[in-house]
């Protein structure tokens, strides 16, 4: 009888794309911060905007940010995996 070998895998690194959307949502989210601080003292600039609209957008632009941030980051490869697994 033949036994296989031992399969030892190194801690995984984290993956770019993890990477690009977590700092793409956090900066997108400061600056969304930063324009709320704009618009609270000037309303006026949002207030030809639906209410509802409003409400979605600041959730919704780092959301969709993050998402483009991560579907264009490269992929990190694992070299440490067996070929069918990469």
């Amino acid at each position: 009888m033949h036994a296989d070998p031992q399969i030892t895998y190194s801690k995984p690194p984290v993956e770019t794309k993890v990477k690009a959307m977590t700092l793409v949502s956090y900066l997108s989210g400061v600056a969304g911060m930063a324009v709320l601080q704009a618009v609270s003292n000037d309303p006026s600039l949002i207030s030809w905007l639906p209410d509802w609209v409003e409400a979605i957008t600041l959730p919704l632009l780092p959301t969709a940010l993050a998402a483009v941030a991560g579907f264009k980051a490269r992929h990190t490869p694992r070299p440490d995996l067996p070929s069918d697994q990469r």
